[in-house]
């Protein structure tokens, strides 16, 4: 490196002085740091392009381990290693003593890490601790990750956060707004160092399910997949779904509180006694009593919104509103339980979980932990599937052209050496970078070979419509498959009539606020290649926000009924003719809006 004159240094991106010599500098500060002088929370580095010092002692930085290395060799020796194994030092003793060392994003950009002792050079200032680390803890999870492409990477950890299991022990005592629990989790036949060192094996993700890739009737096309019915009725996949509901009896500056108890038919906002049954006298619903959209969990009287209205028929009575919690749209369950507390200011709040089964259906989500993502498309009965020769029923169908465009590897490895470990009854280690691909083939081969089997795991099918033997031979193994929280009983929107929003009139957004399905632009253009006008008239005009407005003839202003003198009124011309024209209300709102910018907008009607 060359250095200029004078280097500025920044400490945390303030400014604190320069130096002449910038890379002694560096050197200096590094030293001090792996001498334990300084805190090795300290990381500098010289941008030689920008001639600046950065040292950023800051919080929220991600800083990664390294070996160091010093004149062509590693300092953490032989010696050093089999004393951590014999527990005489330990991690932080390395990191004191200046063997290892954590480097942040700007550090890196002045090291040269070698990824393992045969490529260390005498330029080389770092050597990788271990190659897994290359990965976040997420993918460094997955099985065999570095027979995968980089785009699966970043999906599959997505999926394994989606993926419903046991995420917490003590779920049954815990008020969570919404979560998921897998019935039947179990722990991978193949999994990772990462996996096993995190401990996460007490909190499984998914089941091992026995996979074959074929096509079945033109049903799991691209990324759907064919399961098998006795398997969900075995319990695959099956869920539970806890969603909480909380109320709290507020206080207002008035000296006004809010009051758990069943509305009275004077409440402003009354909604009927049938909505009420399955309150309690004190309000709150009872445990394990089924409930479907629109019942009332909570009953709640709160004061009326504004002081003045506080005053009864004769001054007697208190006035009330409606203000209760009631089970959301699209939602139905069991009431799990109740739990009536008070919060710091001494106001009592009631949490209520609801629970819901969720079995397996067309259309929910299941994910392999490489990026392999299917929906279920069909649900097939057992006898319906194919089977091998010893009557071995797959659990699932993946369509085999979903792998070599995907190019995940992984997955196929995966398949061949859960299909190892189920034989052998033994857990797998798909750490990555451990050893190459073949010779983990050949490993997991001869153990196939040794039970009777295809040593690359294919296996002889035969169709379970029509009993015949399948002409190619199939790939069948064994995969850990996530099931996602993305499930169509919490996704389904239906909606004729409605709500519409004050300003637009159009319909509302969104499965909450009973919206419709956005018909944007794009459909639009659909519908116009088809020639369907009247279809794209009805979409966009008649089930939208269609009205009718008066429009002068003679200037072109929107003009209004005056129903004193009940007659049409044109706001400009005196005796202006007008017409009731239909058009978009968002339309009007627009011309409205020209208005108030002080441009006259003006409607030109044809004969």
């Amino acid at each position: 490196m060359k250095a200029q004159e004078k280097s500025y240094v920044y400490l945390n991106g303030k400014v604190i002085g320069f130096v002449e010599d910038p890379i002694s500098f560096v050197n200096e500060v590094r030293k001090t740091r792996r001498k334990g002088l300084i805190s090795g929370e300290v990381n500098v580095a010289f941008m030689e392009k920008l001639n600046t010092i950065n040292i950023n002692t800051d919080r929220g930085r991600i800083r990664k381990p390294y070996i160091i290395v010093e004149n062509g060799s590693s300092k953490l020796t032989e010696d050093m290693l089999a004393k951590i194994k014999s527990k005489e030092i330990n991690f932080t003793y390395l990191i004191r003593n200046g063997i290892i060392e954590y480097l942040d994003a700007e550090e890196e950009e002045n090291a040269l890490i070698a990824l393992s002792e045969k490529d260390i050079t005498k330029d080389v200032t770092h050597l990788e601790m271990d190659l897994v680390s290359v990965f976040g803890f997420t993918v460094s999870t997955s099985p065999f990750p570095e027979h995968n492409s980089l785009a699966r990477h970043t999906m599959l950890a997505n999926f394994i956060k989606q993926s419903e299991g046991l995420y917490s022990s003590n779920f049954n005592i815990r008020f969570d707004s919404r979560s998921y629990i897998l019935y039947y989790p179990q722990v991978p036949i193949v999994s990772t160092s990462a996996y096993r060192a995190a401990g996460i094996k007490s909190h499984p993700s998914g089941q091992n399910l026995v996979v074959a890739l074929s096509t079945y009737y033109g049903y799991n096309m691209s990324d759907a997949v064919v399961i098998n019915k006795a398997s969900v009725d075995r319990g695959m996949g099956r869920s539970m779904f806890y969603k909480s509901y909380s109320d709290e009896e507020r206080r207002y500056p008035g000296g006004q509180k809010d009051r758990f108890r069943i509305p009275p038919p004077t409440a402003e906002g009354y909604m009927g006694e049938h909505v009420y049954s399955k309150l309690s006298e004190d309000g709150i619903i009872e445990p394990e009593m089924e409930v479907k959209e629109g019942d009332v969990l909570i009953g709640k009287v709160a004061p009326p919104r504004f002081l003045e209205e506080n005053i009864g028929a004769g001054g007697l009575e208190e006035k009330t509103r409606e203000d209760s919690t009631m089970l959301k749209t699209g939602e139905e369950g069991v009431v799990d339980s109740i739990i009536v507390t008070e919060s710091t200011g001494a106001t009592r709040i009631v949490k209520i979980r609801v629970r819901s089964l969720r079995v397996p259906e067309k259309g929910d989500k299941f994910a392999s932990r490489h990026g392999q993502k299917g929906v279920v498309a069909l649900i097939a009965n057992q006898a319906d599937m194919p089977f091998t020769e010893s009557g071995i029923v797959p659990d699932l169908l993946l369509n085999p052209h979903s792998i070599p465009t995907r190019l995940t590897f992984g997955h196929l490895l995966e398949m061949l050496a859960g299909k190892a470990g189920s034989l052998n009854g033994k857990k797998i280690d798909g750490t990555g970078f451990i050893t190459e691909g073949k010779a983990r083939m050949k490993e997991y081969g001869d153990v196939l070979k040794r039970y009777g089997f295809d040593e690359f795991g294919d296996e002889t099918l035969y169709d379970g419509i029509t009993g015949r033997e399948f002409k190619a031979k199939i790939f069948t193994g064994v995969v850990y498959y996530n099931r996602l929280y993305h499930m169509v009983s919490n996704k389904m929107q239906v909606r004729g009539r409605g709500k519409v929003q004050i300003l637009t009139h159009q319909p509302t957004e969104g499965k909450a606020r009973q919206g419709a399905l956005r018909f944007g632009e794009m459909e639009r253009d659909a519908l116009i290649g088809h020639g369907a006008t009247l279809l794209l008239k009805e979409r966009l005009l008649d089930q939208s926000d269609k009205t009718e407005v008066l429009v002068c003839k003679s200037c072109g202003s929107m003009g209004y009924y005056d129903y004193i003198k009940r007659m049409p009124v044109c706001p400009i011309c005196t005796n202006g003719d007008l017409v009731g024209v239909e058009l978009s209300y968002a339309f009007k709102v627009l011309l409205d809006e020209i208005k108030s910018l002080h441009i006259l907008p003006k409607v030109r009607l044809k004969e």
